[in-house]
């Protein structure tokens, strides 16, 4: 049966699955480690022992994200040998010494602190864990900015050369790192990583605050997450205009497609909304659509002339099906992610931000959007890069590996099985973990909430530092 598909299209499923899997991973842990060195700093500076606990509730939740990450992301090098080799012949003289600085730098960044991080805090002292804390951190960080270097190069290759047998090879090493996409797409996904992680906390403290609203640990946890989600996804929005702009510069074919454009409008292109593009009659049926809009958003004028695919050849149109949808799916997500923002502000101007039952479902059901807004998104970027690898100079179907279709289908129904059982398994003890009540931790009454104090209830009494600090370097083993 398998002889029947095409080698490219398994090759290209192959990866999507499996770069799939593992972004949200990365995802989670680049915004956790931010959200734990936050966590001991606020331990440090204010020694309210509810910090500490909620580091320790998150901490084993980093650590398997951590490891789940490595793991997947080692697969895909290897792909890049058996069924992409020779897009690694062409390329590897520019990527690979990107995919060397992410080792050399941030993942033994990472790995060299974490063991500290883990099990260190009552061998070296809390200022030097925290330093440890803050190395991973950066190291995630580090790590984002040379793989998203190598990405956006594709998506916008400079700074190199072509060498006597085709190769790409380095002619201005800064051009190529600081390439016209990258910085864009770094904010626009680091930013995506700090909600994704928000949404996660928060809807682990919303879940947690529906059983017992006075949990101090769910208050602090839900308090910070709405917060972040309120500063952060107007700021997303704003960088994903600019990154839109930017790519319709560098990458016309793909806002065409994403806009569903499949024809030039001379004066204002209206902003289809909805609809069932059509890419063998070229139109899209149904559309509902904001006459100029799309002119408006892209242009800032709203009788500014835009391009459409029929100015492109059909053969390097992307799948415009795909690539419209992923996008409307990554927005309207945006959008619930405002929406939840500004109410849990208005709720939190108002008194009521840990008693509406409302506003804590809302923020249950958002606990997954952000891994699909940051699928969607790559599903966007990638697909919409189609035919390329790397963008107008080399193909998919050039850098295909010279394998038969039914060893990569066969590879592929592996992974499958293999993936949903190891990484379905770490998952599901992820959300067991998160279903566990977060650690209360006690602040004492000079640093006691007012919402505890307007009520008129009590804490418990003070975990002891000392013993907290001795099972914070027992408990955070995963």
């Amino acid at each position: 049966m398998l002889e029947n598909f095409d080698a490219v299209l398994l090759a290209r499923l192959q990866f999507a699955f499996t770069v799939s899997f593992h972004f949200i991973f990365p995802a989670f842990s680049i915004g956790l480690a931010s959200y734990l060195a936050v966590l001991e700093g606020l331990w440090l500076k204010t020694g309210r022992t509810v910090y500490l606990n909620l580091y320790r509730y998150w901490l084993k939740i980093f650590a398997l994200t951590f490891g789940m990450g490595v793991v997947s992301g080692i697969v895909l090098t290897y792909q890049f040998g058996t069924n992409w080799s020779v897009y690694s012949h062409m390329t590897g003289p520019v990527i690979g010494p990107l995919m060397a600085y992410e080792v050399m730098t941030a993942f033994f960044l990472e790995a060299g602190f974490l063991g500290v991080m883990l099990f260190g805090l009552k061998r070296v002292g809390p200022r030097l864990h925290f330093a440890a804390t803050l190395a991973v951190a950066f190291g995630t960080l580090l790590s984002a900015f040379w793989i998203l270097s190598a990405n956006s190069w594709m998506q916008t290759p400079a700074g190199h050369a072509v060498n006597d047998i085709g190769q790409f090879v380095p002619d201005d090493w800064m051009t190529i790192i600081f390439n016209p996409s990258f910085p864009y797409r770094l904010i626009h996904t680091v930013l995506a990583a700090y909600l994704t992680t928000a949404l996660v906390v928060g809807a682990v403290a919303a879940w947690h605050l529906l059983r017992d609203r006075l949990n101090e640990g769910a208050r602090v946890m839900f308090a910070m997450a709405s917060g972040m989600i309120a500063v952060t996804a107007p700021i997303q929005i704003v960088a994903g205009d600019l990154h839109g702009l930017n790519t319709l510069e560098h990458q016309p074919a793909k806002v065409m497609a994403i806009e569903g454009h499949f024809e030039s409008y001379a004066s204002g292109a209206p902003l289809i909304l909805f609809g069932l593009p059509d890419q063998e009659a070229g139109e899209v049926h149904g559309a509902i659509s904001i006459p100029k809009g799309s002119s408006l958003i892209l242009k800032h004028d709203a009788n500014a002339p835009l391009e459409g695919l029929d100015s492109v050849p059909r053969s390097e149109w992307p799948p415009v099906a795909l690539v419209f949808w992923s996008f409307r799916v990554m927005v309207a997500l945006g959008i619930l992610m405002l929406g939840l923002g500004l109410l849990s502000l208005i709720a939190l101007l108002r008194g009521k931000l840990y008693d509406s039952p409302g506003l804590l479902r809302y923020a249950l059901a958002m606990g997954p959007a952000g891994f699909v807004a940051v699928i969607a998104g790559w599903i966007t970027t990638e697909v919409g890069r189609q035919p390329y690898t790397v963008y107008g100079l080399l193909t998919t179907a050039e850098s295909v590996s010279p394998l038969d279709a039914p060893a990569v289908g066969a590879s592929l129904i592996s992974f499958i099985v293999v993936y949903f059982v190891v990484f379905g398994t770490g998952t599901g003890y992820i959300l067991k973990l998160m279903s566990h009540a977060p650690y209360p931790g006690e602040p004492g009454p000079e640093a006691e909430p007012l919402p505890l104090r307007a009520a008129g209830i009590t804490p418990a009494p003070a975990v002891d530092p000392e013993r907290t600090i001795g099972h914070a370097d027992e408990e955070a083993r995963p």
